[in-house]
């Protein structure tokens, strides 16, 4: 059945690869299913690749071979909750090391442009404690990481 609601990600001629590399990089993600094009179109050729359904995390996508048109941007991301240090570091390095990018405060982007938040539940804890002080230094130390060391984190929130 197709979910009511789904995110529509879109891609050069390679939502095809980006799926995969999230099929086999998230847990609960997959690829679905691969359509190709029944006619010409501005972005290609008759059975290229048109479309491809996936989830990542448990979320419907699918994914647009459109063209060179439009790029992704740090306006729309994906934010990835994690338990520990490791899997922080594993969501990181999967997507840095194929060819993303580092930014700032736990965002990276992919090889395809998209923009991912890699946030530890303890940074998200720290950053809505009840107390402003704790809020403060949790968000400074924030705001000096690239990939967010939990560590830092928690030495930040104790003070």
């Amino acid at each position: 059945m197709t979910p009511k609601n789904t995110i529509c990600l879109w891609y050069d001629g390679d939502a095809e690869a980006a799926a995969n590399f999230y099929a086999k990089t998230f847990p609960d993600s997959q690829v679905k299913a691969v359509h190709k094009a029944p006619g010409d179109f501005p972005g290609g050729k008759k059975d290229n690749v048109l479309t491809v359904e996936f989830t990542v995390l448990g979320i419907p996508c699918l994914g647009l071979n459109g063209g060179p048109m439009f790029k992704h941007s740090e306006a729309f991301s994906f934010q990835v909750a994690t338990d520990d240090q490791a899997e922080t570091d594993r969501y990181w390095n999967a997507i840095v090391g194929n060819g993303g990018q580092e930014s700032a405060c736990g965002w990276c982007k992919d090889k395809w442009g998209l923009s991912w938040q890699i946030t530890p539940r303890a940074l998200t804890d720290a950053v809505t404690d009840p107390d402003p002080a704790v809020r403060k230094r949790s968000f400074e130390a924030m705001m000096t990481m690239g990939k967010i060391d939990i560590a830092r984190i928690e030495a930040a929130r104790k003070g």
